[in-house]
């Protein structure tokens, strides 16, 4: 019975060896990544340490831990005493989901009107054109932005030039329509690179499908409807709990480069807060910052779990 156990096991040892030898290319190709990775993200996670204590640059994040750990009270301020915080906190909540449920259906829209055009040269041409703005920095785009709408900027010269009101509008100090850029601007930067998935999900889709929509005279829209979407609906679903992880992030480089304090009231999230309070006015500790920060990290993983856990209960396949 022992024999027999080693042998099973001496077995499936052979052909895991074997198994590797057989793919050692394909994991030469991924030890980049993993060492990535490894580096750049899972090293620097004791880094969070900082949150329980009052961090001092000059003894480090282990000194530090040592000689001023100060438990949950940073996290205590937090929620008690700083005034900004919630503030921030429902900016944030605010344009990260407006940035997710809007981008996410501009994504699906813009891959339906790729996909219907029935000129190839015109489809690839319309594909690079909404892909170009991704390659664009956030400091590029909001140098565009505020050439447009700053008070002495193209819009209000065409308004003026066509008799309207003589007293310029700053645009970028008023806080209803700086949410609205800020949503347009994501969308013309994102919509067209996040739809590339939704395009290759629907090359996927079975011709098949479309002929016999054709026979039974289906329109466009019928076809789109009761085909194209329900083809890409795993991937949109997959897609969407992926994205539910990043609410709170809300962007940094973009309201960053783009607000101001007139819209601080309303553009500044939890990312922009931090930085401010941190390292321009020195008013928050470190320690505090990163509190902040771990407490949104751990705010987002429930929220993928969460979300995950609710597709799957519909259902639709998860990511775990």
């Amino acid at each position: 019975m022992q024999n027999t156990l080693i042998e099973k096991r001496q077995s499936k040892w052979h052909n895991a060896g074997k198994s590797i030898i057989k793919s050692r290319y394909l994991i030469l190709l991924i030890i980049p990544a993993i060492a990535f990775y490894f580096i750049f993200c899972y090293i620097p996670m004791y880094g969070v340490l900082i949150a329980f204590t009052d961090y001092s640059p000059k003894d480090g994040i282990l000194g530090s831990l040592a000689n001023f750990f100060v438990g949950f009270e940073n996290f205590i301020y937090i929620f008690k005493s700083d005034p900004g915080f919630y503030s921030a906190l429902r900016n944030t909540l605010l344009i990260g989901a407006g940035k997710i449920i809007i981008s996410f259906v501009a994504a699906i829209v813009v891959a339906l009107l790729i996909n219907e055009l029935r000129m190839r040269r015109f489809k690839k041409v319309s594909q690079i054109i909404v892909t170009f703005p991704h390659f664009l920095s956030w400091i590029v785009l909001a140098g565009f932005i505020n050439v447009l709408f700053a008070r002495t900027g193209v819009v209000n010269n065409v308004i003026a030039l066509f008799g309207g009101s003589s007293a310029r509008v700053d645009f970028m100090a008023d806080q209803g329509f700086f949410l609205g850029l800020i949503f347009s601007s994501d969308i013309w930067k994102e919509a067209g690179w996040s739809s590339i998935i939704y395009l290759a999900t629907m090359a996927g889709i079975s011709p098949e499908l479309y002929e016999a929509a054709d026979i039974d005279g289906a329109s466009r829209l019928k076809k789109m409807w009761h085909i194209t979407l329900p083809g890409i609906k795993s991937t949109a679903i997959l897609l969407l709990i992926l994205s539910v992880g990043g609410v709170l992030s809300a962007g940094f480089d973009q309201i960053y480069n783009l607000y101001n304090p007139l819209v601080y009231e309303a553009a500044d999230i939890i990312d922009t807060y931090i930085f401010r309070q941190t390292f321009v006015s020195g008013e928050m500790s470190v320690g505090v910052g990163t509190a902040i920060g771990l407490f949104k990290s751990l705010v987002s993983f429930i929220l993928v779990i969460t979300v995950d856990r609710i597709a799957k209960l519909c259902g639709e396949r998860g990511i775990i």
